[in-house]
């Protein structure tokens, strides 16, 4: 047995045994759906691919349904889909279905399905005296946020739009805000400041920051592509196409769908899979993501990828080259929410590896590799993974892998760390996966 095949058959045992500690419960489709659900949804290949009448009780959905005398208000639905997910709403009444269907394009939808009916019945008795009518209309969630709602962070505006490829309907649109948008925010969280300085700082942000990382963004997935051979380039998006400024500065990008969803991975195969991944954004691409949180990862059908690389940096980049540039990576470097972990745990003596602590406050690749190690063991961290990755804080996956990250963080000679990169740590997986973890822990030799 190859040691590809000895590693996916522990996965397979992995994951039946965390199905059977942690079923999820399902919620019923109503009944008056089944017509909707066999004549409109199941001929498509993304409800049997994503959904297939499996709706979670709890965490986010692909698809949900309503009906009448349902509580079916847009933010509420909004809360409960995954980005991309749809929801269905069927009434036996046409102008309901209408009155509904017109609350959601304000709220951070669009209608996949303008109101239509289909009968009840077989196809084969479309006699109107015989059958009814059974109304509905598909709303696809489009808007990563609640309009008018605002996060910690700045971001940009990102969202789904339309696309005319048949293969990849639906692309990421990530585009500079307005100014007009980022004043607001600004004056939500410094309500103190003047409306004049304010309004100086939106300008510098839409105007300088916001496109110069826009543009470095392109430029980065344009590595990515060209120097990470198949599988793992489906891993990261693709820049499908860029609308620039009259300075040349990225306004607008387009990129490939991402969308989190298929089987659920244990947890094991998850932090492989994400080391691997890591291991050749490093070494193969020369790229460094920087802000590799949970928020950017995705686990899809083709395994799991990394999205928002708009803090990325080449190796051996030097930013010094540019003043700008150099001032605001120092200024992230001080203030982002990883190197604020990385101050307080090693502050704290949680983390004392000497190929860790290098990378406070400095543009290091042991930044990725750090925060990646530490994230192995909150997996659901993030709602949009919580169901696709089995987890279960008691079981053998959970508890090899907060070993390993105790070994990547706090080594016993933190001067000679076994863990200096993110192949190290993938080794380390292979390992605990292979049941080779008695190997002395400095060893870093891929099983052959």
């Amino acid at each position: 047995m190859t040691v590809e095949q000895q590693m996916m058959e522990r996965s397979v045992r992995s994951a039946m045994a965390s199905a059977a500690v942690g079923k999820v419960a399902r919620l019923p489709v109503p009944e008056i759906a089944r017509p909707v659900i066999t004549r409109v949804l199941y001929p498509s290949p993304e409800y049997r691919k994503f959904c297939n009448g499996y709706i979670p009780e709890t965490g986010l959905a692909d698809y949900l349904f309503g009906t009448s005398g349902q509580d079916v208000n847009p933010d509420k639905i909004f809360a409960r889909l995954r980005w991309g997910g749809c929801f269905v709403f069927i009434s036996t009444r046409r102008r309901e279905v209408e009155e509904v269907a017109s609350k959601f394009p304000a709220r951070g939808f669009i209608i996949e399905q303008s109101p239509d009916f289909v009968r009840t019945g077989p196809r084969w008795l479309p006699l109107p005296l015989l059958t009814s009518k059974i109304h509905y209309f598909i709303a696809r969630k489009v808007q990563l946020l609640l309009p008018g709602q605002d996060t910690e962070r700045f971001t940009y505006q990102v969202s789904l739009e339309r696309h005319d490829d048949p293969k990849e309907p639906y692309v990421v649109l990530k585009e500079v805000p307005s100014a007009e948008s980022v004043a607001m925010r600004l004056r939500n969280r410094f309500p103190e400041v003047s409306h004049e300085i304010i309004d100086k700082r939106a300008r510098k942000f839409t105007e300088k920051i916001f496109p110069t990382f826009l543009t470095r963004e392109a430029a980065v997935l344009m590595i990515l592509q060209e120097h990470m051979a198949p599988p793992y380039n489906a891993r990261v998006p693709r820049v499908i196409d860029v609308e620039k400024d009259d300075r040349g500065f990225v306004r607008r990008l387009r990129m490939n769908w991402l969308r989190n969803g298929g089987e659920p991975l244990p947890q094991m195969e998850f932090a492989r899979q994400s080391a691997d991944l890591l291991r050749v954004v490093h070494d193969i691409a020369g790229v460094i993501h920087l802000d590799l949180r949970l928020d950017n990862f995705v686990i899809t059908p083709g395994g799991v990828g990394f999205v928002d690389f708009g803090s990325s940096v080449r190796v051996n980049e030097n930013l010094a080259e540019n003043p700008l540039l150099e001032s605001l990576f120092d200024e992230l470097m001080r203030t982002s929410q990883i190197q604020r972990m990385l101050e307080k745990m090693t502050i704290s003596g949680a983390v004392t590896s000497s190929a860790i602590s290098r990378g406070f406050q400095k543009v290091d690749k042991a930044v990725d590799f750090f925060y990646l190690a530490v994230q192995f063991n909150s997996p659901h961290a993030n709602p949009d993974l919580a169901g696709l990755i089995l987890y279960d804080p008691t079981g053998r996956d959970a508890k090899d892998l907060s070993r390993l990250t105790e070994m990547i963080l706090r080594p016993p000679d933190p001067s000679s760390p076994p863990f200096k990169s993110a192949k190290d740590i993938l080794h380390g997986v292979e390992r605990i996966m292979l049941k080779l973890d008695q190997r002395p822990r400095g060893s870093t030799t891929r099983p052959e």
